[in-house]
């Protein structure tokens, strides 16, 4: 068994294209605005033109970065809904990390076995004496 991808999954749907324009104001975010087109490369004007948005946030880790899609018809209108989808891909983001750090906080650790005797050799902690430092 291979582990190359077959010539199936990296082909191309040419009934899907879409050419993306970005837009930004430098300071804020981005705008990708993706257009729908046939496969020679001509607008298609049978399938909605697309706007995603792009942002930065800086949190205690680093920069996170945000992408959300905004519901607009319009360059003009999707610039004026950025605010709008960055908060909600901002709350959405706070849920899912919240979310997150529930599961890591309430996970408990499991040993596969424990050996014979139940801690191991010398009690707790696994080794000799217990696991206690001995000053000589």
């Amino acid at each position: 068994m291979t582990d190359q991808p077959s010539d199936l999954e990296l082909r191309m749907d040419p009934t899907t294209l879409y050419r993306e324009d970005v837009y930004t104001d430098r300071r804020i975010g981005t705008i990708r605005v993706m257009t729908p087109v046939t496969a020679g490369g001509l607008p298609d004007p049978s399938r909605a033109v697309l706007y995603a948005g792009e942002t930065q946030i800086l949190t205690p880790g680093g920069l996170l970065p945000l992408a959300f899609e905004i519901p607009a018809t319009a360059l003009a209108e999707a610039v004026e809904q950025f605010a709008a989808g960055a908060s909600e891909a901002i709350e959405r983001t706070r849920r899912e990390i919240e979310q997150l750090r529930r599961e890591a906080a309430s996970s408990i650790i499991v040993p596969d076995r424990l050996p014979p005797g139940g801690l191991g050799p010398g009690g707790p902690g696994g080794l000799p004496g217990g696991g206690k430092i001995r000053l000589r």
